[in-house]
């Protein structure tokens, strides 16, 4: 039996734009050609998988099946939710439609994530498939780069089989846990699960009896139409908000790893944004996108919907204008070099790998003391994305008016 890939598409995007009614749902963000949840429908083709379901709601409707036709996938069932009842809820209302035969391993993707390397993952999974049964649950630990609070971790021990058992999970932790965590083996939760139909029932039942009960009447009452079912409101509202972590990972005792040492990446932040850009910058450079100014250049890699991606390089002894923006925030994740940064009242260095936030209206200036140019991968996040958005206040090259 081949696994069935069932893909999370709810997500609204809001940790990437805090402060605007305008959220992105970064599954479907443009980011030069592609999309993270085209990148996940890419992966379902591989020969394990059979066709793929999605879990979406009606707002992200449309955008799924012109996904799904862009990719000329045309065997697939989507599951609509009428309501946010986070992942819980999602996954097992999914998991119920009768599609899917008792015994059948399912594979929860989410529709955000950026993974490469997929052979290795595809092999780690067709190699636990036998280790699959009525109660057990693979979570997907990838082994960390470095320690960051940007994710959540888990422990792990060796038992029969050769199988990695988790032995606790932890909440994001603050940077210097994390080191602890990583010094220990700790692998990042990447909240991808894998395991059988009757696993995800059995779970319920025993750990969420209510939320069984109103995801099993919400698919019963279901209205299908065109490869889509559209569950019942009057019962799924009534399931309790939950993640499937806090409903069922953190009950169950039979949850055991799949380590993974893959590039892997939620993109949940503009740092990790930039340092994607960064890395597959040469995709993105073209001559007429190069300007040049008497501190340096800079280069525009992509201009997306409400952001633009840019490379500063700061000549050294370059120095910006003292300036601020009326209507864009930034960020920057220093690339190389040791820059002086002046944020309102503020200055101070920072090295290669440390990201800054800019708000909106801040006042701001990069100056490069050293000898070696410095190199920042910037993302400009606002309704307004032109150099005619710069207020000077000081500027050493006779810039202010």
């Amino acid at each position: 039996m081949k696994i069935r890939p069932v893909i999370l598409c709810g997500g609204a995007g809001t940790r990437l734009w805090p402060n605007t009614k305008n959220h992105q749902a970064k599954q479907f963000i443009d980011f030069g050609n592609w999309t993270l949840l085209g990148k996940t429908l890419e992966r379902t083709k591989a020969s394990i998988y059979d066709s793929p379901i999605i879990s979406t709601n009606k707002k992200y409707l449309n955008k799924v099946k012109q996904h799904l036709r862009k990719n000329k996938i045309n065997k697939y069932k989507i599951v609509v939710e009428p309501a946010k009842r986070n992942t819980a809820p999602a996954i097992l209302s999914t998991a119920l439609t009768k599609d899917i035969p008792d015994n059948q391993p399912l594979m929860f993707f989410t529709a955000d994530h950026l993974i490469e390397k997929m052979s290795i993952f595809n092999k780690a999974i067709n190699k636990n498939k036998s280790n699959l049964n009525k109660e057990n649950i693979f979570v997907f630990g990838i082994k960390p780069k470095s320690p960051t609070s940007e994710y959540g971790y888990f422990l792990t021990k060796k038992i029969k089989g050769n199988i990695n058992k988790v032995t606790r999970f932890i909440e994001k932790p603050n940077e210097q846990k994390a080191k602890q965590i990583v010094k220990k083996k700790g692998y990042w939760n990447s909240g991808m699960f894998y395991l059988r139909k009757d696993s995800i029932i059995s779970n319920f039942k025993k750990y969420q009896p209510n939320t069984y009960r109103r995801c099993v009447n919400a698919v019963k009452k279901a209205k299908y139409k065109s490869n889509t079912y559209y569950l019942n409101k009057a019962s799924f509202i009534k399931a309790t908000a939950k993640s499937f972590d806090y409903a069922i990972l953190e009950k169950t005792k039979e949850i055991n790893a799949i380590k993974l040492d893959i590039p892997w990446s939620d993109l949940g932040s503009w740092k990790e944004i930039l340092k994607m850009y960064d890395k597959n910058k040469n995709k993105y450079i073209k001559k007429k996108n190069v300007h040049f100014r008497p501190w340096g250049r800079y280069t525009n890699l992509f201009k997306g919907n409400d952001f633009l991606i840019k490379e500063l390089f700061v000549k050294p002894k370059g120095i910006l204008s003292l300036q601020k923006h009326h209507h864009r925030a930034e960020h920057w994740l220093v690339t190389h070099g040791n820059p002086k940064i002046t944020l309102n009242k503020k200055s101070f260095f920072k090295k290669t790998n440390d990201h800054i936030f800019i708000p909106l209206s801040a006042i701001h200036r990069i100056y490069n003391p050293g000898k070696k140019p410095v190199k920042i991968i910037e993302a400009q996040v606002g309704s307004i994305l032109k150099e005619t958005d710069i207020v000077r206040y000081q500027d050493i090259y006779g810039r202010v008016k």
